[in-house]
């Protein structure tokens, strides 16, 4: 499969491209609205094509689908041109700024016959794999999740993720790895209750605490934020035992990782070899369009979890608990 690149983004340039390279697909072609930058990044991984303008890739482009690394606030508009040239599109989290819009996407993507699947690589990583088997076949009833990205950003950045015209913030960029986690372990909350700050007066959120709050008393404890140092993590409290992980998101892909249990008064530690999680990602995605297979983000997976960002933010303008029934 040959992947066009909407953009010169560092994730992109730093981790995407080259695990496309490293797959058995390809980067056909590089898009820029800088058309020396495209030119100078399809040199720089002998790329065939450098294109100015996202448009003038979609429209000539020898390509089979695309991945979208431009600014959250972009995705929704891109993401339909190229469902419009026909193309599958791989797009970085999140999908769009809303459930709603996220659903709009998808059908929208359905009606042209193209697959869409939101960019969650850590889903990918033998870590995370491990971890969701051992809570689910080893382990007793989960009653408490506590999941936190942070790291901190220079003071005085001027950042993309700073600019709430392009759906910038913390809950965006990290938190939203946070939640995904809670939800793996514990699946859908019935509540959300969060309280957001903006460090830096930018109009956007640089630090968040949520609590996701079930019917059977579980719960799930979120972090997110900008504005202290890198801690990426989770801890998973059973009836019967733990597990640990950290790192556990942005992992060092040629690093090893591990994760701890703990279960009828025995502790074991496991460890992973470094593993690419975007390439990983990359290739079952394309597997997927391959063998014409629902991807492992799809619409269900990408709908709920944008309705539980919803309710984040819905909490924390209200100053109250937002019930996921509403």
């Amino acid at each position: 499969m040959r992947f066009g690149i909407v953009s010169t983004a560092n994730i992109g340039v730093e981790s995407v491209i080259p695990a496309i390279a490293a797959s058995d697909h390809e980067v056909g072609a590089i898009a820029s609205r800088d058309g020396a930058a495209a030119t100078a990044l399809a040199e720089r991984f002998d790329v065939d094509d450098a294109y100015e303008g996202y448009d003038s890739m979609l429209d000539d482009g020898e390509i089979d689908a695309v991945y979208v690394p431009l600014p959250n606030g972009l995705h929704a508009e891109w993401i339909r041109a190229a469902a419009d040239a026909g193309l599958h599109v791989l797009c970085e989290k999140p999908l769009t700024g809303s459930a709603e819009e996220t659903e709009a996407v998808f059908d929208y993507c359905e009606e042209r016959g193209v697959t869409l699947m939101e960019a969650f690589m850590y889903r990918f990583h033998p870590l995370t794999e491990r971890a969701a088997e051992v809570v689910d076949e080893e382990l007793g009833d989960v009653r408490a999740v506590t999941s936190a990205f942070t790291f901190r950003m220079p003071d005085g950045a001027e950042d993309i993720r700073l600019d709430p015209d392009l759906d910038g913030g913390s809950v965006y960029d990290v938190g939203t790895y946070a939640v995904g986690a809670a939800r793996m372990f514990l699946g859908e909350p019935d509540r959300v209750y969060a309280r957001t700050h903006d460090g830096r007066d930018c109009g956007v959120d640089t630090e968040m605490a949520g609590v996701l709050e079930y019917e059977s008393g579980a719960s799930a404890r979120v972090q997110s934020g900008f504005e202290t140092p890198l801690t990426q993590y989770y801890r998973v409290e059973t009836t019967d035992g733990w597990l640990t992980a950290e790192p556990t998101f942005d992992v060092d892909v040629e690093g090893e990782t591990s994760l701890t249990y703990g279960v009828d008064g025995r502790e074991v530690t496991e460890t992973f070899d470094p593993a690419d999680h975007y390439r990983l990602e990359v290739e079952h995605f394309a597997d997927c369009i391959e063998r014409g297979e629902t991807p492992r983000i799809d619409r269900e997976e990408s709908v709920n979890h944008a309705r539980v960002l919803d309710a984040v933010f819905r909490s924390a303008a209200d100053g109250e608990p937002v019930s996921l029934d509403d």
